[in-house]
């Protein structure tokens, strides 16, 4: 196995265990590609991650909008890239099978663009708002605000579930607002602007006309 960092990939080899576990026959095919190319650009990265991250400083202000692309398929290091990915796993079985694999394909593209947007705006907001320069400096990486935004379809698709988070039982509907605080209090590392963007625009989808404005797009 590749080594990352000087240090074997322990989180990679679980998720690929994981996978096997499963069985790639029982993985929808836009999931299984999403993950194939997640775990690809891990083990070759297009550019450091300095260098695909995105923030306002590098997304807006210099204009580097391929970082929009590319932000959302790289990841910190092998756990960041396992725990999202395994989450992944089972949002793209439950929803492409729902959605079907075209459109799900059309969301996934989408959602990763637009994530970033939301994301440098809440950003700027926040430089404004707190004025403080240092938001602008804020850079982000990994597949979390997207899967954010997978998790409220999934709850608007199959309503009146409950969640498990951290013990605790949640209606699903709630879920994504107490899993957004409790992985910001347990790891203060992560974005919370990344992860908000993802519900945000997870929302724009379930209840506003984000859905409908690809469906124009799609020409359906």
């Amino acid at each position: 196995m590749q080594r990352r960092q000087g240090r074997v990939n322990a989180g990679l080899l679980l998720l690929l265990y994981q996978i096997s576990q499963v069985g790639l026959q029982n993985i929808p095919s836009v999931t299984l590609g999403v993950l194939a190319l997640n775990v690809f650009l891990f083990l070759n990265p297009v550019q450091p991650l300095s260098e695909v991250c995105i923030s306002v400083k590098e997304g807006f202000y210099r204009r580097n909008w391929q970082r929009l692309l590319l932000s959302p398929f790289h990841h910190a290091d092998d756990w960041h890239l396992y725990y999202n990915m395994i989450s992944m796993l089972w949002k793209g079985i439950m929803l492409e099978k729902k959605l079907k694999s075209i459109w799900f394909a059309y969301i996934i593209a989408v959602f990763s663009v637009l994530i970033g947007i939301v994301y440098m705006v809440l950003e700027f907001m926040l430089v404004k708002i707190l004025d403080d320069p240092s938001y602008e400096m804020h850079c982000a990486v990994g597949f979390s605000g997207v899967l954010f935004a997978l998790k409220v379809l999934n709850n608007h698709y199959n309503p009146g579930r409950v969640s498990s988070v951290l013990g605790l039982q949640i209606p699903s509907k709630y879920a994504c607002w107490v899993e957004l605080v409790a992985i910001h209090l347990i790891s203060p590392g992560t974005s919370f602007a990344g992860h908000l963007s993802g519900i945000l625009v997870g929302l724009m989808y379930t209840m506003g006309p984000l859905k409908k404005i690809m469906k124009a797009c799609a020409g359906i």
